[in-house]
């Protein structure tokens, strides 16, 4: 099990940059592909990116690529995304997520293990 806990999510007006934080515990982060999800209102929720155990391989989705960066550091069992250039409609909550012992995924179903998420608002 990996136990998860994001914060960095607060409100930046557009064009501004926020690094989202997961700090995570449990045996299996090391070994855990991690990804990050948003939900807006009314909205499903969605993928966003996500790195390997090993940080070799990203992915990201195209409406946030060339502005987010997803990284990791297993010293410190902590995942970040850094937000560059922000748009409003990237305004949601946002999910850290982990999936032991598996390879990077897009489908929020593969993530076995979810944060509580932190809030992003984007003023325009």
């Amino acid at each position: 099990q990996v136990r998860l806990e994001e914060s960095g999510g607060e409100l930046v007006q557009a064009g501004g940059s926020l690094r989202l934080s997961c700090a995570a515990s449990g045996r299996a982060f090391s070994r855990s592909t991690m990804g990050w999800f948003r939900q807006a209102p009314g909205k499903e929720r969605e993928f966003v990116a996500a790195i390997t155990w090993s940080g070799d391989s990203t992915y990201s989705a195209d409406s946030v690529k060339g502005r987010f960066t997803i990284s990791r550091d297993n010293n410190k069992n902590t995942v970040y995304l850094q937000m560059n250039s922000l748009k409003p409609e990237d305004t949601a909550v946002y999910y850290c997520a982990a999936r032991p012992y598996s390879a990077i995924g897009v489908v929020s179903t593969g993530y076995s293990n979810w944060g509580q998420g932190t809030q992003v608002t984007v003023s325009s």
